[in-house]
């Protein structure tokens, strides 16, 4: 993101061409605005803000593979984001109480005016958005997650819930253990957890969140401490809290 928000650095997202052709119209009327990006998708859209570091998204909300809350999550604290949405008013509610941007398609030249003004002072005084805490705030209620994105660099990895072994808090981030490999993700085990079907997620310890399909046993170490002993051989500590949490849902 350029310090000079005087000219803003605009990707534009949305899955449908006339869209984005609009949008692209538009922003042809105002000054001081620099297209460098035209995204189908949210992978383009996260491939885009990395290699390309815009100062503004004009995001779509409703769109396939991923969508804008998903986008928001994993590239929303590099960038400032401007929601384009059809009505819904429950996220315009979550996206009032986080002071961010929206636009309601149709949109006219002066609503987005307005809001790219708005985006300019946000980078100026360098503000961003609690990006997990709107996401969930602003995304409908759709069940439990089935399905995990981490982003390195531009790609993003999809990493289906069924296939997580564990996933283990380290410092401000998660580490996700899956067929062999640990993906990292900025996020907190708490927000993972809530995610995460308790019925399938135990957290047995203050760092470890376990697949109750991958435990096989729970023992006794050297000192008497409790372990989970997982399918594949891994070992995991096991807290008093943990195995209680565990016993109530393994009995």
């Amino acid at each position: 993101m350029t310090d000079d928000v005087s000219r803003l650095r605009v990707a534009i997202v949305d899955d449908e061409d006339l869209a984005r052709a609009v949008v692209r119209e538009y922003l042809g009327k105002l000054a001081d605005i620099e297209i460098v990006a035209e995204c189908a998708n949210g992978f383009e859209a996260v491939k885009a803000v990395s290699d390309l570091r815009p100062d503004v998204l004009l995001l779509d909300v409703q769109m396939p593979k991923l969508d804008g809350f998903e986008v928001l999550e994993l590239v929303g604290a590099e960038v400032a984001v401007i929601f384009v949405t059809a009505y819904d008013e429950f996220a315009l509610r979550a996206f009032e109480v986080h002071a961010v941007d929206y636009l309601v398609k149709p949109f006219s030249v002066e609503r987005l005016a307005a809001a790219l003004a708005r985006a300019r002072g946000r980078i100026g005084r360098r503000d961003s958005p609690p990006v997990h805490a709107l996401a969930a705030a602003a995304r409908p209620r759709q069940g439990f997650a089935t399905r995990i994105l981490v982003r390195d660099g531009p790609r993003v990895h999809v990493i289906p819930v069924a296939k997580i072994d564990y996933v283990q808090a380290q410092d401000d981030y998660v580490c996700f253990w899956t067929e062999g490999k640990e993906y990292l993700k900025d996020q907190a085990l708490g927000d993972v957890e809530a995610s995460l079907d308790p019925a399938k997620f135990v957290r047995v310890h203050r760092s470890y969140l376990l697949s109750l399909d991958r435990l096989a046993r729970v023992e006794l170490d050297e000192r008497e401490n409790r372990v989970a002993v997982l399918t594949t051989g891994r070992r995991l500590p096991v807290s008093r809290a943990g195995y209680q949490r565990l016993s109530r849902v393994i009995e």
